[in-house]
Protein backbone atom coordinates (compact mmCIF):
# COMPACT_ATOMS: atom_id res chain seq x y z
CA UNK A 1 0.00 0.00 0.00
CA UNK A 2 2.86 2.37 0.85
CA UNK A 3 4.61 1.58 -2.42
CA UNK A 4 1.43 2.24 -4.41
CA UNK A 5 1.02 5.63 -2.77
CA UNK A 6 4.64 6.47 -3.49
CA UNK A 7 4.27 5.46 -7.14
CA UNK A 8 1.11 7.53 -7.45
CA UNK A 9 2.92 10.58 -6.09
CA UNK A 10 5.68 10.10 -8.65
CA UNK A 11 3.19 9.90 -11.54
CA UNK A 12 1.30 13.00 -10.34
CA UNK A 13 4.55 14.93 -9.94
CA UNK A 14 5.66 13.95 -13.44
CA UNK A 15 2.36 14.97 -15.08
CA UNK A 16 2.30 18.26 -13.15
CA UNK A 17 5.85 19.02 -14.20
CA UNK A 18 5.13 18.17 -17.83
CA UNK A 19 2.04 20.40 -17.84
CA UNK A 20 3.95 23.35 -16.38
CA UNK A 21 6.80 22.86 -18.87
CA UNK A 22 4.40 22.71 -21.81
CA UNK A 23 2.54 25.81 -20.62
CA UNK A 24 5.85 27.66 -20.27
CA UNK A 25 6.90 26.57 -23.79
CA UNK A 26 3.64 27.77 -25.34
CA UNK A 27 3.89 31.04 -23.43
CA UNK A 28 7.41 31.47 -24.79
CA UNK A 29 6.23 30.96 -28.35
CA UNK A 30 3.34 33.40 -28.00
CA UNK A 31 5.72 36.08 -26.78
CA UNK A 32 8.47 35.45 -29.33
CA UNK A 33 9.92 38.75 -30.54
CA UNK A 34 10.20 37.30 -34.06
CA UNK A 35 6.43 37.17 -34.26
CA UNK A 36 6.06 33.38 -34.50
CA UNK A 37 2.48 32.24 -34.10
CA UNK A 38 1.03 29.04 -32.72
CA UNK A 39 -0.85 28.81 -36.00
CA UNK A 40 2.45 27.78 -37.59
CA UNK A 41 2.35 24.63 -35.51
CA UNK A 42 -1.30 23.74 -36.15
CA UNK A 43 -2.30 20.37 -37.54
CA UNK A 44 -5.15 19.63 -39.92
CA UNK A 45 -6.22 16.01 -40.31
CA UNK A 46 -2.72 14.87 -39.43
CA UNK A 47 -1.00 17.24 -41.87
CA UNK A 48 1.21 20.05 -40.65
CA UNK A 49 0.22 23.40 -42.13
CA UNK A 50 2.74 26.22 -42.11
CA UNK A 51 1.44 28.55 -44.84
CA UNK A 52 -0.17 31.75 -43.58
CA UNK A 53 -3.45 32.86 -45.11
CA UNK A 54 -2.93 35.00 -48.20
CA UNK A 55 -5.52 37.55 -49.24
CA UNK A 56 -5.58 40.32 -51.82
CA UNK A 57 -5.19 42.90 -49.07
CA UNK A 58 -2.13 41.14 -47.64
CA UNK A 59 -0.32 41.33 -50.98
CA UNK A 60 1.28 44.41 -52.46
CA UNK A 61 -0.07 44.48 -56.02
CA UNK A 62 1.36 47.93 -56.83
CA UNK A 63 4.82 46.67 -55.87
CA UNK A 64 4.42 43.54 -58.02
CA UNK A 65 3.33 45.66 -60.97
CA UNK A 66 6.28 48.00 -60.54
CA UNK A 67 8.61 45.00 -60.32
CA UNK A 68 7.22 43.42 -63.50
CA UNK A 69 6.64 46.49 -65.67
CA UNK A 70 8.65 47.35 -68.76
CA UNK A 71 10.03 50.86 -69.30
CA UNK A 72 6.69 51.91 -70.80
CA UNK A 73 4.64 50.49 -67.88
CA UNK A 74 3.49 47.30 -69.58
CA UNK A 75 3.07 43.93 -67.87
CA UNK A 76 2.34 40.47 -69.20
CA UNK A 77 -0.28 38.47 -67.30
CA UNK A 78 -1.70 34.98 -67.25
CA UNK A 79 -4.21 33.25 -64.96
CA UNK A 80 -3.91 29.77 -63.48
CA UNK A 81 -5.80 27.42 -61.20
CA UNK A 82 -4.74 24.19 -59.50
CA UNK A 83 -5.50 22.01 -62.53
CA UNK A 84 -3.59 24.21 -64.97
CA UNK A 85 -0.67 24.71 -62.57
CA UNK A 86 -0.10 21.05 -61.71
CA UNK A 87 3.30 19.56 -62.64
CA UNK A 88 3.51 18.70 -66.36
CA UNK A 89 0.33 20.61 -67.03
CA UNK A 90 -0.29 23.83 -68.99
CA UNK A 91 1.78 26.16 -66.80
CA UNK A 92 4.97 24.13 -67.26
CA UNK A 93 4.51 24.03 -71.03
CA UNK A 94 3.72 27.74 -71.13
CA UNK A 95 6.87 28.68 -69.22
CA UNK A 96 9.05 26.28 -71.18
CA UNK A 97 8.00 27.96 -74.41
CA UNK A 98 9.64 31.21 -73.28
CA UNK A 99 12.92 29.38 -72.71
CA UNK A 100 12.89 27.70 -76.13
CA UNK A 101 11.42 30.63 -78.06
CA UNK A 102 13.33 33.03 -80.26
CA UNK A 103 14.96 35.56 -77.89
CA UNK A 104 11.92 35.93 -75.62
CA UNK A 105 13.23 34.46 -72.38
CA UNK A 106 13.78 37.97 -71.01
CA UNK A 107 10.01 38.60 -71.21
CA UNK A 108 9.50 36.30 -68.23
CA UNK A 109 10.69 39.07 -65.91
CA UNK A 110 7.64 41.07 -67.01
CA UNK A 111 5.18 38.21 -66.40
CA UNK A 112 2.74 38.25 -63.48
CA UNK A 113 1.07 34.88 -62.89
CA UNK A 114 -2.34 35.34 -61.25
CA UNK A 115 -3.47 32.33 -59.22
CA UNK A 116 -7.18 31.75 -58.59
CA UNK A 117 -6.70 29.27 -55.73
CA UNK A 118 -4.17 28.61 -52.98
CA UNK A 119 -2.58 25.47 -54.44
CA UNK A 120 -2.02 27.23 -57.75
CA UNK A 121 -0.42 30.14 -55.88
CA UNK A 122 1.91 27.80 -53.98
CA UNK A 123 2.94 26.04 -57.21
CA UNK A 124 3.50 29.38 -58.93
CA UNK A 125 5.98 30.41 -56.25
CA UNK A 126 7.99 27.26 -56.97
CA UNK A 127 8.41 28.02 -60.69
CA UNK A 128 8.19 31.80 -61.07
CA UNK A 129 9.22 34.98 -59.28
CA UNK A 130 6.11 37.14 -59.60
CA UNK A 131 2.86 35.55 -58.40
CA UNK A 132 -0.41 37.10 -57.23
CA UNK A 133 -3.27 35.35 -55.44
CA UNK A 134 -6.63 36.62 -56.70
CA UNK A 135 -8.95 35.15 -54.10
CA UNK A 136 -12.68 35.02 -54.78
CA UNK A 137 -14.84 34.25 -51.76
CA UNK A 138 -17.34 31.44 -52.01
CA UNK A 139 -16.09 30.01 -55.30
CA UNK A 140 -13.72 27.09 -55.87
CA UNK A 141 -11.70 27.64 -59.05
CA UNK A 142 -9.19 24.85 -58.33
CA UNK A 143 -10.52 22.17 -60.70
CA UNK A 144 -10.67 22.12 -64.46
CA UNK A 145 -13.15 24.81 -65.50
CA UNK A 146 -15.43 23.52 -68.23
CA UNK A 147 -16.28 26.02 -70.95
CA UNK A 148 -19.39 28.13 -70.22
CA UNK A 149 -20.24 26.40 -66.93
CA UNK A 150 -21.25 28.58 -63.96
CA UNK A 151 -17.84 28.74 -62.25
CA UNK A 152 -16.11 29.19 -65.61
CA UNK A 153 -18.19 32.32 -66.26
CA UNK A 154 -17.44 33.65 -62.78
CA UNK A 155 -13.73 33.12 -63.39
CA UNK A 156 -13.81 34.90 -66.75
CA UNK A 157 -15.65 37.92 -65.39
CA UNK A 158 -13.42 38.11 -62.30
CA UNK A 159 -10.46 38.08 -64.67
CA UNK A 160 -12.03 40.88 -66.70
CA UNK A 161 -12.55 43.02 -63.59
CA UNK A 162 -8.96 42.43 -62.50
CA UNK A 163 -7.71 43.51 -65.92
CA UNK A 164 -9.66 46.73 -65.57
CA UNK A 165 -8.04 47.38 -62.18
CA UNK A 166 -4.58 47.06 -63.77
CA UNK A 167 -5.50 49.75 -66.30
CA UNK A 168 -6.81 52.00 -63.54
CA UNK A 169 -3.48 51.70 -61.75
CA UNK A 170 -1.74 53.14 -64.82
CA UNK A 171 -0.34 49.97 -66.41
CA UNK A 172 -0.78 48.59 -69.90
CA UNK A 173 -1.14 44.83 -70.04
CA UNK A 174 -0.79 41.95 -72.45
CA UNK A 175 -2.95 39.11 -71.19
CA UNK A 176 -2.24 35.60 -72.43
CA UNK A 177 -4.14 32.43 -71.60
CA UNK A 178 -1.90 29.77 -70.09
CA UNK A 179 -2.86 27.38 -72.92
CA UNK A 180 -0.83 29.52 -75.32
CA UNK A 181 2.78 28.78 -76.20
CA UNK A 182 5.12 31.59 -77.22
CA UNK A 183 7.67 31.46 -80.06
CA UNK A 184 8.54 35.11 -80.72
CA UNK A 185 7.85 38.56 -79.30
CA UNK A 186 4.16 39.31 -80.06
CA UNK A 187 4.46 42.98 -79.11
CA UNK A 188 5.90 43.55 -82.58
CA UNK A 189 2.48 42.70 -84.06
CA UNK A 190 0.55 45.21 -81.92
CA UNK A 191 -0.07 48.62 -83.44
CA UNK A 192 1.01 51.67 -81.45
CA UNK A 193 -2.32 53.25 -82.40
CA UNK A 194 -4.43 50.48 -80.84
CA UNK A 195 -6.15 51.02 -77.51
CA UNK A 196 -7.12 47.34 -77.55
CA UNK A 197 -5.55 44.53 -79.56
CA UNK A 198 -7.23 41.15 -79.42
CA UNK A 199 -6.76 37.76 -81.03
CA UNK A 200 -9.30 36.29 -83.39
CA UNK A 201 -10.35 32.69 -83.87
CA UNK A 202 -10.80 33.29 -87.61
CA UNK A 203 -9.03 36.33 -89.09
CA UNK A 204 -10.62 37.88 -92.19
CA UNK A 205 -7.49 39.71 -93.33
CA UNK A 206 -8.38 43.21 -92.09
CA UNK A 207 -7.11 44.07 -88.58
CA UNK A 208 -9.49 47.05 -88.37
CA UNK A 209 -12.64 45.15 -89.32
CA UNK A 210 -14.90 44.77 -86.30
CA UNK A 211 -16.47 41.79 -88.03
CA UNK A 212 -13.54 39.64 -86.90
CA UNK A 213 -14.65 37.28 -84.09
CA UNK A 214 -12.75 38.12 -80.89
CA UNK A 215 -10.89 35.72 -78.61
CA UNK A 216 -10.10 37.23 -75.21
CA UNK A 217 -7.41 34.65 -74.51
CA UNK A 218 -4.82 36.99 -75.99
CA UNK A 219 -5.57 40.62 -75.25
CA UNK A 220 -3.57 43.84 -75.11
CA UNK A 221 -4.93 47.04 -73.58
CA UNK A 222 -3.24 50.37 -72.93
CA UNK A 223 -3.96 52.45 -69.88
CA UNK A 224 -5.96 55.42 -71.09
CA UNK A 225 -9.26 56.98 -70.09
CA UNK A 226 -10.84 55.68 -73.30
CA UNK A 227 -9.76 52.10 -72.67
CA UNK A 228 -10.81 52.21 -69.00
CA UNK A 229 -14.28 53.43 -69.97
CA UNK A 230 -14.54 50.66 -72.55
CA UNK A 231 -13.57 48.01 -69.98
CA UNK A 232 -15.88 49.39 -67.31
CA UNK A 233 -18.89 49.33 -69.61
CA UNK A 234 -17.88 45.96 -71.02
CA UNK A 235 -18.03 44.54 -67.49
CA UNK A 236 -21.39 46.19 -66.78
CA UNK A 237 -22.83 44.76 -70.02
CA UNK A 238 -22.80 41.26 -68.49
CA UNK A 239 -26.07 42.20 -66.77
CA UNK A 240 -27.68 42.83 -70.16
CA UNK A 241 -26.46 39.48 -71.52
CA UNK A 242 -26.82 36.94 -68.66
CA UNK A 243 -25.14 33.58 -69.17
CA UNK A 244 -22.63 34.97 -71.69
CA UNK A 245 -18.88 35.05 -71.25
CA UNK A 246 -16.80 38.18 -71.64
CA UNK A 247 -15.66 37.17 -75.14
CA UNK A 248 -19.19 36.82 -76.53
CA UNK A 249 -20.25 40.10 -74.98
CA UNK A 250 -17.18 41.82 -76.44
CA UNK A 251 -18.45 40.87 -79.89
CA UNK A 252 -21.88 42.24 -78.98
CA UNK A 253 -20.65 45.62 -77.74
CA UNK A 254 -17.46 46.29 -79.73
CA UNK A 255 -19.09 48.44 -82.41
CA UNK A 256 -21.17 50.55 -80.03
CA UNK A 257 -18.48 51.05 -77.38
CA UNK A 258 -15.55 51.60 -79.76
CA UNK A 259 -17.54 54.48 -81.28
CA UNK A 260 -18.91 55.79 -77.98
CA UNK A 261 -15.52 55.84 -76.23
CA UNK A 262 -13.40 56.48 -79.33
CA UNK A 263 -11.30 53.35 -78.80
CA UNK A 264 -9.33 51.81 -81.64
CA UNK A 265 -9.51 48.00 -81.72
CA UNK A 266 -7.00 45.89 -83.62
CA UNK A 267 -7.67 42.25 -84.46
CA UNK A 268 -4.48 40.24 -84.58
CA UNK A 269 -3.54 38.20 -87.64
CA UNK A 270 -3.71 34.44 -87.02
CA UNK A 271 -0.60 34.04 -89.17
CA UNK A 272 1.27 35.56 -86.19
CA UNK A 273 -1.08 35.07 -83.21
CA UNK A 274 -2.28 31.64 -84.19
CA UNK A 275 -4.33 28.77 -82.85
CA UNK A 276 -6.15 25.57 -83.71
CA UNK A 277 -9.26 27.41 -84.93
CA UNK A 278 -7.26 28.81 -87.86
CA UNK A 279 -4.05 26.70 -87.90
CA UNK A 280 -1.72 28.29 -90.45
CA UNK A 281 1.39 26.94 -88.68
CA UNK A 282 4.03 28.88 -90.58
CA UNK A 283 6.79 28.77 -87.97
CA UNK A 284 8.75 31.46 -89.78
CA UNK A 285 5.98 33.91 -88.78
CA UNK A 286 4.22 32.57 -85.70
CA UNK A 287 4.66 34.44 -82.43
CA UNK A 288 2.17 32.50 -80.32
CA UNK A 289 -0.13 29.51 -80.70
CA UNK A 290 -3.36 29.01 -78.75
CA UNK A 291 -5.13 25.75 -77.87
CA UNK A 292 -8.45 27.27 -78.88
CA UNK A 293 -11.13 25.09 -80.50
CA UNK A 294 -10.05 22.34 -78.12
CA UNK A 295 -12.27 21.25 -75.22
CA UNK A 296 -10.83 19.86 -72.00
CA UNK A 297 -7.42 19.99 -70.39
CA UNK A 298 -6.29 16.62 -71.74
CA UNK A 299 -7.07 17.56 -75.33
CA UNK A 300 -5.41 20.96 -75.04
CA UNK A 301 -2.23 19.52 -73.52
CA UNK A 302 -1.89 16.72 -76.05
CA UNK A 303 -2.36 18.87 -79.14
CA UNK A 304 -0.35 21.81 -77.81
CA UNK A 305 2.59 19.53 -77.03
CA UNK A 306 2.53 18.30 -80.63
CA UNK A 307 2.76 21.90 -81.88
CA UNK A 308 5.58 22.55 -79.41
CA UNK A 309 7.52 19.53 -80.71
CA UNK A 310 7.05 20.78 -84.30
CA UNK A 311 8.43 24.16 -83.25
CA UNK A 312 11.50 22.59 -81.65
CA UNK A 313 12.16 20.54 -84.80
CA UNK A 314 11.83 23.71 -86.89
CA UNK A 315 14.35 25.50 -84.69
CA UNK A 316 16.77 22.57 -84.84
CA UNK A 317 16.61 22.57 -88.64
CA UNK A 318 17.37 26.31 -88.72
CA UNK A 319 20.36 25.79 -86.46
CA UNK A 320 21.63 22.93 -88.65
CA UNK A 321 21.34 25.12 -91.75
CA UNK A 322 23.16 27.94 -90.01
CA UNK A 323 25.99 25.64 -88.92
CA UNK A 324 26.26 24.19 -92.42
CA UNK A 325 26.37 27.66 -93.97
CA UNK A 326 29.07 28.85 -91.55
CA UNK A 327 31.09 25.73 -92.22
CA UNK A 328 30.87 26.29 -95.99
CA UNK A 329 31.89 29.96 -95.65
CA UNK A 330 34.83 29.00 -93.47
CA UNK A 331 36.10 26.64 -96.17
Amino acid sequence: MGNSKSNLQIVVSFLLGATISTAFFLFYLSGDSCGRSLELFSWNHGTKTNSPEVTETSQNLPLLLKQAATDNNTVIMTVINEAWAAPNSLLDLFLESFHTGDRIEHLLKHLIIVAMDRKAFDRCKLVHNICYFLKVEGVNFAGEQLFMKKDYLKMMWRRNKFQQSILQMGYNFLFTDVDIIWFRDPFLEISDAAHIAISSDIFNGDPNDLGNPANGGFLYANSSSKTIEFFNNWYLAREKYPGKNEQDIFDNIKREFSTKFDTKIQFLDTAYIGGFCDPKKDFSKLCTFHANCRVGLKSKLHDLREIFEEWKKYKAQLEDKSLSKNSTNAN
